[in-house]
């Protein structure tokens, strides 16, 4: 960590020591821009941080009261991309640095903090084939692919935390071609460990077998703007994604697939093949924006036992979701969203209850998602249970 923030400072004394010589580039495109004198390569250096306060209110006796408040550094990632010897092999490198991107340590990653979010190279080796080696995230539900940085929302669906797959270690093929003029179709593969970020001690299950379909029927967004919340872009004709992900951890050990807790038992892990569907929707037309999720995930054998069949307390997170939300996004950039949410897991084997969770938000798109300031507020009703108010407020920098 220590050369980390030596490179970033040593970085930062340079364009102030040449300020006569060196240009930074306008707000949100980065703050080091770097292109070889030959071109044989180009790193592009960026950071971006989320500050959030939250709320939360908890029903008894029919009343909510006694708010809990908490505020915190939710992000703060170091960025760093660009080329090597071609355009055609370009790499990525992320890196979180505040307690909630780095927490998770375990005896799985040396009980270390886990930094590395993405270390990933593309090489686009034919035609319209990819070939994407490393740590990143698998092609799974949208809603997770898309950057934290760029949400419609404070943050991600309940959806998305019950059900993501998120990153993890491996390897990509992606591959895109056109029916007709219009029509797009995007396939992509992984191949991964299965286990998550950043862990050190594996391959411990099987591998994890992702595979994702994309149709999009009136052709590409503007921007990649199927990956963005909001309609920033204003799509001047109708654009539309119909998505479907399925993956398949084969001997998986952690509680949702390559995410969640480890499953540990007598003998070491408790291993069961874990299977995960998505299908989405996307749909942006002008100042309009629709988002639509549903999950489902089965397990072979969802509670986790000793070898002498005595359960352990740890179990899959079977069940589905669904998550719906849209946005109308106003001339001077406010936008105002609505969301709703319905979690329902397998209350037999998780003993967790039916949850629905409905939103608004506000949002003010100063630079787009490269500052923004956004707030939300939710109720979540959960069946035999005390129900939740939440309310958030979250600023947004990317330099």
């Amino acid at each position: 960590m220590k050369y980390l923030t030596a490179f970033v400072l040593f970085s930062l004394l340079c364009i102030s020591v040449n300020a006569q010589e060196v240009k930074a580039p306008r707000f949100g495109k980065g703050i080091l821009n770097i292109v070889g004198k030959d071109s044989t390569w180009s790193m592009k250096f960026a950071a971006r941080m989320q500050l959030l306060g939250t709320a939360t209110w908890s029903e008894e006796n029919g009343d909510f009261t006694d708010a809990y408040t908490n505020f915190l550094i939710r992000r703060a990632r170091l960025k760093f991309d660009g080329h090597i010897l071609t355009k055609k092999l370009i790499y990525k490198i992320e890196i979180g640095l505040s307690n909630r991107d780095i927490s998770g340590a375990s005896i799985y990653t040396n009980n270390t903090p886990r930094y590395i979010y993405d270390a990933l190279l593309k090489w686009n080796f034919y035609k319209n084939f990819s070939l994407w080696v490393g740590q990143t995230k698998l092609p799974g539900n949208v809603e997770r692919v898309i950057s934290s940085g760029n949400l419609q929302f404070v943050d991600r669906s309940l959806l998305n935390a019950q059900f993501n797959i998120d990153r993890d270690m491996g390897a990509q093929l992606r591959h895109h071609w056109y029916v007709t003029p219009t029509f797009l179709i995007r396939e992509k593969f992984a191949l991964s460990q299965g286990e998550g970020r950043n862990v050190t001690v594996g391959n411990i299950g099987g591998y994890q077998y992702t595979s994702r379909v994309e149709l999009l029927p009136f052709g590409a967004f503007e921007g990649n703007n199927e990956y963005k919340g909001s309609a920033l872009n204003r799509e001047e004709k109708p654009k539309l994604m119909i998505a479907a992900t399925y993956d398949f951890n084969d001997d998986a050990i952690k509680t949702r697939s390559n995410m969640g807790s480890f499953m540990q038992n007598d003998v070491g892990e408790y291993h069961t093949d874990i299977s995960t569907l998505f299908v989405d929707v996307v749909f942006k037309y002008k100042n309009f924006s629709f988002l639509g999720e549903y999950a489902d995930r089965n397990a072979d054998d969802p509670i986790a036992k000793n070898s002498d069949g005595s359960t352990t307390g740890d179990v899959v997170a079977v069940g589905n979701g669904v998550n719906l939300q849209a946005g109308y996004l106003f001339k001077n950039n406010w936008e105002i969203s609505t969301r709703y949410t319905n979690i329902d897991l397998d209350r037999s084997v998780t003993l967790k209850s039916t949850e629905n969770q409905y939103t608004v938000g506000i949002s003010k798109y100063i630079v787009g998602h490269k500052l923004k300031v956004q707030s939300d507020f939710s109720y979540l009703s959960i069946f035999d249970n005390s129900d939740q108010l939440l309310a958030r407020l979250q600023i947004e920098v990317h330099f």
